[in-house]
């Protein structure tokens, strides 16, 4: 299936890799920028936990000059790719959530202590989900230093704009909600909906293919928050289609 990739980079190139090993036609069209922003105080002191929602918050971490501090402390990530971002990094100690935000505050009700100290929660600009007022309900002193910011793609690029024109794309795979709704805007603003059939959206969550509804594009979500479930579930349409 030929299918839009639109995950920032450095990840969009790794997703585009896995799905031509799968034999599958990839076009990236990445829909969000990363920028690090730069040396923010980390405020680690007599932290008990780090929280990472993001491997982009610790590909910012891996520069900032608080890092070897922060690596002493562990770290619960929210899924497994931000929990193998975090290992490659240098955390000794990393404990992997479920997939969403949500189940990860739930997972540091049960194995933490809101008396032992604060939380520090490495974090974007904009949050899908609010951690923090999560584990504050619950009597946590949550710190939530901002390490990046995700700038919205402004136009889609050519070669993804004229596939989506023509109908020529077969799917969309989108991971989080902002890059659904940056995609479901551009699509619209450009003229880009000519086709009421599709491409079909892959969506990481229903958060996700949420976001996209307004275009009517048909949206398959996938069994659980995961890339991997993501493209399984692309395999599994693509068998379905040849069959």
């Amino acid at each position: 299936m030929r299918l839009l990739v639109t995950r920032p980079e450095p990840d969009a190139s790794r997703e585009a890799e896995a799905l031509a090993a799968r034999g599958h036609e990839p076009v990236v069209a990445p829909l969000l920028v990363i920028e690090f922003l730069g040396a923010v105080p980390l405020r680690l002191a007599g932290a008990q936990a780090l929280l990472a929602t993001s491997r982009n918050a610790l590909r910012a971490l891996a520069t900032h000059p608080e890092r070897d501090e922060a690596l002493k402390l562990p770290l619960f990530a929210v899924g497994e790719g931000t929990a193998r971002e975090a290992q490659e990094l240098g955390f000794p100690d990393v404990t992997i959530g479920p997939g969403t935000g949500a189940e990860l505050a739930a997972l540091v009700l049960t194995e933490l202590d809101p008396y032992q100290g604060p939380l520090v929660h490495l974090a974007g600009e904009k949050l899908a989900f609010d951690l923090k007022a999560a584990l504050e309900e619950h009597g946590f002193a949550v710190r939530q230093p901002v390490l990046y910011r995700a700038v919205p793609a402004r136009e889609l690029p050519a070669e993804a704009l004229s596939l989506l024109k023509s109908g020529a794309l077969d799917g969309v795979i989108l991971m989080s909600p902002r890059t659904a709704k940056t995609f479901a805007a551009l699509a619209a603003e450009l003229g880009a909906v000519t086709n009421p059939k599709g491409p079909v959206c892959y969506c990481l969550s229903k958060a996700v293919a949420d976001q996209v509804a307004p275009l009517g594009f048909p949206a398959r979500v996938a069994a659980l928050p995961r890339e991997e479930d993501v493209l399984a579930l692309v395999d599994s349409e693509a068998a379905s289609s040849r069959g």
